[in-house]
C-alpha cells in the first residue's frame, strides 16, 4: 500500500488515511483532522510562508493540544502587570514569559511571533530561538491568557510554564552532554592514535599492503563515531547556517575535521597517507574547549541559580479566627499582597512585606551582600529569600512574583547578561565577515600550494590548518562570558545592573555627583542632641516625656524623638492638643508640657535661656524643637537628617582613585555645604531642582567629563538618566530605581569604589580578550597558510587560545 506525506506536519502515513482537501485549486493531504485544521489556520492568518521557510530535521509535530482544553493555572504565577509605553497608549498590560515546545527551526520561532501578533489585544510577543523562550504582553481588557495559549496549541506547539530554574538545569544538561561527548571523543582518539603511529611508523619504514588497509579501515571506524557522535553539535549548526546562507564558526570546524576526514578515505582507495587522526584530534580539542567554557559559565551562573531556589513552595498564611490566628499551609503562588504570613525561625521568607507582628534578626546576605544579621520588628521590610534566625514573625505581603525583590534581582542580571558592550558589537561585525573571508583565504591557500607545486596532500592539510586556526570562538567568547562573570560578581556584592555596555560606561567615569537626602544622608530625621536647660534634670526622664507626647502627634519630627527613647515605658498623656505649624502640648503626670518651635514657646510664655547655641545648631541645618513648662524651659531637642556612617569612607576610596566628586540638593546652602564638607565632598551645588540637577549633569559630560549620577528620589530621575551612569540606592523611589542603570541592592556607599573598580577591570580583560583574539589569527593565519602548521597543532592552538579567553575572564572574580 502506498504511503503519502501530511502537507503540514510532513509525517508519513498510509493512503487510506488520506484527508484531501482542495485550498486554491490545489489539493492538500493531511494525516488528522488536526494538521488539517492547523494548515487551515495558518493559511486563513495569511502566514504560508511558513512552509517555505521550514527546515525540520524530521516529520511529526505535537498535535495533541488542537483540540483540548489548556490548564491555565501554572501559568497565572508568572503573570505580571506591566505598564504600556506612550505608543500603547500607557493603558495596563499584562506580561508573561513561557517556553513553547516543539520549535524546530528560525521559521517555528517566526510562525508563533506572527500568530501571537495578529491576536487581537497582543502588543508585544517575541520567542528566543535558543531557549525556546517567549515573552508576551498583551491587553487583559481585550484577550485572556487562555486564549493566548490555545492559539499556541492551534499551531501544533505546546505551551509551558516558565521557570529559571528549567534554564539552569538546561546548562547542566548541556555541561553533561558535552562531557559524554568529548570523553567519546577523547577515548577514541586515544585509540586511533595507536593505529596513526603504527601507520605513521609504516609510511617511513615500509609495511604490507594488507596490514596498511586493515589499519586505516580500523582507523576510519574509529573516526567515524567521533566525527557523526561527539561531532554532531557542529554538523547540526554548520548544515542549519548554510539553509540560511550562514556561516558560523562551527562551519570552519566542520570542514576542518570534515575535509581530513573524507580525504583519508579517498586515501585509502589511492594508496596515500591518511589522517583520521586529525580529524578526530580536530573534534575532541574543540569539544575540551567548550566543555571548559560550558563550565565556566556554569559557575558564573552559580549564585544566580542559588538566588532562583530560594523562595519556598509553601508558607503559613495566618487569618483571624473567633479564637485567635487560624494557620493553613498554601502554595506561595496563591498569596496576593495584603495576605498575612508567619515564619518560624529557621524558616525562609517566601515574598516581600512588612513586619506586623513579632520581632527577629534575618540574615539577608544572598541577596543584598550584607553579612550581619539585620534586626526585624514592626514596621521593619523584609525581602523573600531571606532565612529568619530566631525570632517568630508575621508580616504582611507587598509584593509578588515579578516584582519582589528576589525576582528584579535574577530578571536584572539576566537582562544585562543579553545586553552587549558597544566594543562588542564591533567585534560581532568583524566575526559575520571573518568566517566567508577565511573561507575564500582557505581555497587560495589550496591553490597556491598546488600552483607552485606541493603535493595535494600538503595542499588540503594546508588548507585544513587554515580553517582549523582562524575559527574565531575566542573572539565570540571575549565579551559574553566576562558580562557572565561580572553581572554575577556585582549580584553577589550587592549591585544589579541593568546592561553590559554599563561595563564600559562606569570603566570610563571621571565624576561622581551625589544627591543629599536618602544618598548621602540616611533620609529620615534623627535625635541629633538633647540639651538639658534645668538643674536637677536628668535626659533620659525629659525624653520619655517628649516621646510620650510625640507619639501622638504623626509627624516626622516626633516620630525621631519617639525614636530615640527606645523601648523606655511611656506615659499617659491628657489634654493633647497639636498646634499645626507651631508645635504640641498635653498634661503628663499633673504638668502641662508644651513643645514646639520658639513661636510656640513664646505664645505659651516659655522663656528660652540665651539663644547663642540653638541659633548656630540652626545655622549648620539642624531643626531644633524646645520642650517646657510653663514659666520655665526644660530641654531642646536637635533633630537632623544625619549623613551616612560609610559615606566619608566611600568618598575617600573613591577619590584615592582619582574621581572627582560633588554634591547636589534641593535643600538650602549652609545644610548643603555643611552636609558636603561632612561627607568630605569638595563640590556642592545648592537650591537644586530636578530640571538644575539634570542641567548640571549635561554641563559637566559636554566638559569632557564622564558622569555617575548617585539618587534614590523621584526628583533624581532626570538626572540619572542624563548621567553617563545612573546608580540608584536600594531603598529609594521605584522611578529612581527605573531611570538608573546599577541599583545598590544595600544601601551602602561603600559598595560604590568596588563596583568601579570590578567594572574597569572587567572592561580591561574585554579589551584583553579581544586583542588576544585578533593577535592570535593575524600570527597564526599566515603560519597555516605557509603550511607551517598540522591541523592538529592548529586545534590544540585553537583550543588554548579560547581556554585562554576562558580563564582570563575568570579573574575578574579576585577583585574585591
Amino acid at each position: 500500500m502506498s504511503t503519502l506525506r501530511c502537507d503540514h506536519c510532513l509525517l508519513p502515513f498510509p493512503e487510506r488515511d488520506a484527508i484531501r482537501e482542495i485550498i486554491e485549486e490545489q489539493e492538500k493531504v493531511f494525516c488528522c483532522h488536526g494538521c488539517r485544521g492547523i494548515y487551515n489556520l495558518i493559511h486563513a492568518e495569511g502566514l504560508d510562508r511558513f512552509y517555505e521557510k521550514r527546515h525540520w530535521e524530521e516529520a511529526g509535530i505535537s498535535r495533541r493540544l488542537f483540540e483540548r482544553e489548556i490548564d491555565i493555572k501554572p501559568f497565572t504565577a508568572s503573570v505580571r502587570d506591566v505598564t504600556g509605553s506612550d505608543d500603547e497608549g500607557g493603558q495596563p498590560l499584562n506580561e508573561m514569559d513561557i517556553v513553547i515546545d516543539g520549535i524546530r527551526c528560525a521559521s517555528c520561532v517566526w510562525l508563533n511571533e506572527r500568530i501571537l501578533s495578529r491576536t487581537a489585544g497582543v502588543a508585544y510577543a517575541r520567542v528566543n530561538y535558543a531557549t525556546h523562550k517567549a515573552r508576551i504582553r498583551w491587553d487583559p481588557a481585550v484577550t485572556g491568557l487562555d486564549k493566548l495559549l490555545r492559539r499556541i496549541a492551534s499551531i501544533g506547539y505546546t505551551p509551558k510554564p516558565y521557570s529559571e530554574t528549567e534554564q539552569f538545569r538546561a546548562q547542566k544538561s548541556e555541561s553533561r552532554d558535552l562531557l559524554v561527548r568529548f570523553g567519546t571523543a577523547a577515548f577514541l582518539s586515544s585509540q586511533l592514535m595507536v593505529y596513526s603511529i603504527a601507520l605513521y611508523a609504516g609510511y617511513f619504514q615500509g609495511i604490507d599492503p594488507k596490514v596498511q588497509l586493515i589499519l586505516e579501515l580500523i582507523a576510519m571506524l574509529l573516526t567515524i563515531p567521533v566525527i557523526f557522535y561527539s561531532g554532531m553539535p557542529f554538523i547540526r549548526s554548520t548544515i542549519t547556517g548554510l539553509k540560511s546562507f550562514r556561516f558560523n564558526m562551527d562551519s570552519l570546524i566542520t570542514m576542518g575535521a570534515g575535509s581530513a576526514f573524507i580525504y583519508s578515505i579517498y586515501q585509502i582507495f589511492t594508496g596515500g597517507k591518511v589522517y583520521f587522526d586529525t580529524a578526530a584530534m580536530i573534534i575532541s580539542l574543540i569539544l575540551l574547549g567548550r566543555y571548559i567554557e560550558s563550565t565556566a559559565k556554569g559557575r558564573a551562573s552559580g549564585a544566580i541559580q542559588r538566588l532562583t531556589e530560594l523562595t519556598p513552595s509553601e508558607a503559613t498564611k495566618i487569618s483571624d479566627g473567633d479564637s485567635g490566628y487560624l494557620r493553613e499551609a498554601v502554595p506561595v503562588a496563591s498569596l496576593k499582597p495584603g495576605d498575612s504570613v508567619e515564619v518560624l525561625p529557621g524558616e525562609r521568607i517566601p515574598l516581600d512585606g512588612t513586619v506586623i507582628e513579632g520581632e527577629s534578626e534575618v540574615d539577608e546576605s544572598l541577596l543584598t551582600g550584607e553579612s550581619r544579621p539585620i534586626p526585624k520588628q514592626a514596621g521593619s521590610a523584609v525581602i523573600g529569600g531571606s532565612i529568619n534566625l530566631y525570632g517568630r514573625i508575621i508580616f504582611r505581603i507587598t509584593r509578588t512574583g515579578k516584582e519582589t525583590v528576589l525576582s528584579q534581582i535574577i530578571q536584572a542580571v539576566e537582562d544585562a547578561q543579553t545586553r552587549r558592550p558597544r566594543i562588542q558589537r564591533v567585534a560581532d561585525r568583524v566575526v559575520g565577515v571573518f568566517v566567508p573571508a577565511i573561507l575564500v583565504i582557505t581555497l587560495a591557500t589550496v591553490l597556491f600550494h598546488i600552483l607552485k607545486g606541493g603535493s595535494l596532500s600538503s595542499a588540503l592539510m594546508a588548507g585544513v590548518s587554515v580553517l582549523v586556526i582562524a575559527c574565531p570562538c575566542s573572539l565570540g567568547l571575549a565579551t559574553p562570558l566576562a558580562v557572565l562573570v561580572f553581572t554575577t560578581m556585582a549580584s553577589s556584592k550587592g549591585v544589579l545592573i541593568r546592561g553590559g555596555e554599563v561595563i564600559e560606561n562606569v570603566s570610563r567615569i571621571s565624576k561622581v555627583v551625589f544627591d543629599k537626602t536618602g544618598t548621602i544622608t540616611l533620609g529620615k530625621p534623627v535625635l541629633k542632641e538633647l540639651l538639658v536647660f534645668g538643674e536637677g534634670m536628668k535626659r533620659d526622664d525629659l525624653l520619655v516625656v517628649a516621646a510620650s507626647l510625640e507619639r501622638l502627634s504623626g509627624h516626622s519630627i516626633g516620630h525621631a524623638i519617639t525614636e530615640a527613647a527606645g523601648n523606655a515605658p511611656l506615659l499617659e498623656v491628657e489634654g493633647f492638643r497639636a498646634v499645626p505649624g507651631r508645635g504640641i502640648e498635653g498634661t503628663v503626670q499633673g504638668e502641662r508640657i508644651f513643645i514646639g518651635n520658639r513661636g510656640h514657646m513664646e505664645e505659651k510664655g516659655v522663656p528660652l535661656p540665651s539663644e547663642g547655641i540653638t541659633r548656630d545648631l540652626e545655622g549648620e541645618g539642624n531643626t531644633v524643637v524646645f520642650m517646657g513648662r510653663e514659666g520655665e524651659a526644660q530641654a531642646a531637642f536637635v533633630i537632623a537628617d544625619v549623613i551616612r556612617e560609610e559615606a566619608s569612607e566611600a568618598t575617600g576610596e573613591l577619590k584615592g582613585m582619582g574621581i572627582s566628586l560633588s554634591m547636589a540638593s534641593g535643600d538650602n546652602r549652609t545644610t548643603t555645604q555643611t552636609m558636603a564638607s561632612l561627607a568630605g565632598i569638595d563640590e556642592s551645588v545648592a537650591e537644586a531642582s530636578p530640571v538644575m540637577k539634570r542641567e548640571l549633569i549635561r554641563s559637566l559630560q559636554e566638559k569632557g567629563q564622564r558622569v555617575m549620577m548617585v539618587g534614590d528620589g523621584i526628583n533624581d530621575a532626570p538626572a540619572l538618566t542624563e548621567a553617563s551612569v545612573g546608580v540608584a540606592m536600594g531603598r529609594g523611589t521605584d522611578i529612581a530605581m527605573e531611570s538608573a542603570d546599577a541599583v545598590l541592592v544595600r544601601s551602602d556607599l561603600t559598595i560604590l569604589p568596588s563596583f568601579i573598580r570590578m567594572a574597569g577591570r572587567t572592561y580591561r580583560i574585554i579589551k584583553q580578550n579581544i586583542f588576544w583574539a585578533f593577535f592570535y589569527n593575524v600570527v597564526a593565519i599566515p603560519l597555516a597558510v605557509s603550511g607551517l602548521l598540522h591541523p592538529i597543532i592548529a586545534a590544540a592552538a585553537m583550543a588554548s587560545s579560547s581556554l585562554f579567553v576562558v580563564l582570563n575572564s575568570l579573574r575578574i572574580r579576585r577583585v574585591g
